[in-house]
């Protein structure tokens, strides 16, 4: 039976305790891993915080990555000009 949230009941047993540490450790890994990609790639973050402003997110993901600047965009904001979204 689902509790308001939506979720089932948690199943404390589902799960060894070797098989919970292996769980933590591959998620401990997991985020390690993300977090170097992040810094690897900065221009994610540029994408990422470009893509989080508009409203009709359909229309403005449209525009975006079918913007033939797109690249030139994403360069400019690693050289620092946040000001260049390449949409308007």
């Amino acid at each position: 039976m689902a509790d308001k949230r939506g979720l089932e009941k948690l199943d404390f047993g589902a799960l060894s305790i070797e098989q919970q540490q292996q769980l933590r450790q591959f998620k401990i890994n997991t985020r390690i891993n993300n977090e170097k990609y992040l810094r690897e790639h900065p221009e994610t973050e540029a994408l990422i915080s470009d893509f989080l402003r508009p409203t009709d997110i359909r229309e403005y993901a449209a525009d975006y990555f079918t913007d033939p600047n797109l690249g030139l965009i994403i360069g400019s904001k690693l050289q620092g000009d946040p000001a260049d979204t390449g949409t308007d």
